[in-house]
C-alpha cells in the first residue's frame, strides 16, 4: 500500500500558495538542496520522519493526521474542521455525535 504522504503534501504545499523551495526553506532547510528535498518527498521517493510531518503541518496550516490519512472524504473533513474556529468545532462534534447515535438506533431497529 502507498502512502498518501506524497500527495497530500503537494496538495497542501499548493494550497498554501508555496513552491518547494519556498516551503523547505521555511522549515530551515538550505535554499539550495530545499527544492530538491520537498520534491522527494512530494514523488514518495524519501518519506519525512513524523517530526518533520508535525513541522510541515505547522507551516501548512493543516493538522498533522490530513497526511496520513488514506480516505479522501476523511482527509476533507479534517481539513476543513480545522478551519472551524474553537466554540464551531464544539458545535461540530455535538451534532457529529447526535447524528451517529440517530444511525445507531436506526441500525439496531
Amino acid at each position: 500500500m502507498e502512502t498518501p504522504i506524497p500527495s497530500r503534501l503537494k496538495s497542501a504545499r499548493k494550497a498554501a500558495g508555496l513552491t518547494q523551495q519556498q516551503l523547505g526553506m521555511a522549515l530551515g532547510m538550505e535554499p539550495n538542496t530545499a527544492s530538491a528535498r520537498m520534491n522527494q518527498y512530494e514523488k514518495g521517493k524519501h518519506a519525512p520522519d513524523f517530526l518533520t510531518m508535525k513541522r510541515i503541518a505547522k507551516e501548512l496550516d493543516v493538522p498533522v493526521a490530513y497526511f496520513y490519512c488514506e480516505e479522501d472524504d476523511l482527509a476533507t473533513l479534517i481539513i476543513q474542521f480545522n478551519k472551524l474556529e474553537k466554540n464551531k468545532k464544539v458545535e461540530f462534534l455535538e451534532a457529529l455525535n447526535t447524528l451517529s447515535e440517530s444511525f445507531v438506533k436506526d441500525i439496531k431497529l
